[in-house]
């Protein structure tokens, strides 16, 4: 089963409040995410919000995921582009890899924020809950 992925972290005051949002779109169903995760940096958000995406990709048994989010860091380091070296990411990271073992295929792009709204919109209305 392919799924497609969008997701975003959103912080206030970076670090400070953060929420997290993604959006999963499996053929025709369309799945939904959002919660607040307290006090972080907005890079850490956008990790968490993959990694979240990811962890329901795998409950759903997606077998090949694309995935695209709007934080170019989170994207490259994933990708290889770009070495991982603030101590804060490496956990959040090797969570992803981790993570990216459990699909046949994954593809992750950077995608203009105009292009992530619906997960950006998520995660925002996550922050507001708080």
């Amino acid at each position: 089963m392919a799924a497609s992925i969008q997701f975003d972290g959103a912080c206030r005051n970076n670090p400070g409040p953060a929420g997290i949002g993604y959006y999963i779109e499996i053929g025709s169903e369309e799945i939904e995410g959002k919660e607040y995760i307290g006090e972080c940096t907005n890079n850490e958000a956008e990790y968490k919000a993959l990694i979240a995406s990811l962890e329901h990709a795998v409950e759903l048994e997606c077998a090949d995921v694309v995935i695209e989010g709007d934080a170019e860091l989170v994207v490259k380091q994933v990708t290889g582009d770009y070495s991982v070296n603030a101590e804060n990411l490496q956990p959040l990271h090797e969570k992803v890899m981790e993570l990216k073992q459990e699909f046949e295929s994954f593809h992750i792009y950077h995608q203009v924020r105009e292009q992530n709204e619906r997960a950006d919109s998520l995660a925002n209305a996550a922050l507001d809950e708080d």
